[in-house]
């Protein structure tokens, strides 16, 4: 079963979601529900959405932009 965790900022405004699956692994989205990263928990590394290592540990939630940056983008 998996789990849904809300990442929002300090004004409560929702950044995005990860997601848990059964085996630890997770799956950050944005607030427009696009993947921008991965935590492989068998390997303890998080990787961005093409799959590049970013850290070893898991930092996925420091891949969600804030609402801010992500409409600078557009």
């Amino acid at each position: 079963m998996k789990t849904i965790t809300k990442i929002q900022g300090r004004d409560l405004r929702p950044w995005g979601t990860i997601e848990t699956d059964e085996k630890g692994n997770q799956t950050a989205k944005d607030f427009y529900f696009r993947i921008v990263g991965y935590y492989k928990a068998d390997r303890d590394v998080t990787t961005d959405f093409y799959g590049n290592v970013v850290a070893h540990g898991n930092v996925l939630a420091s891949l969600i932009p804030s609402p801010d940056e992500q409409n600078r983008q557009r």
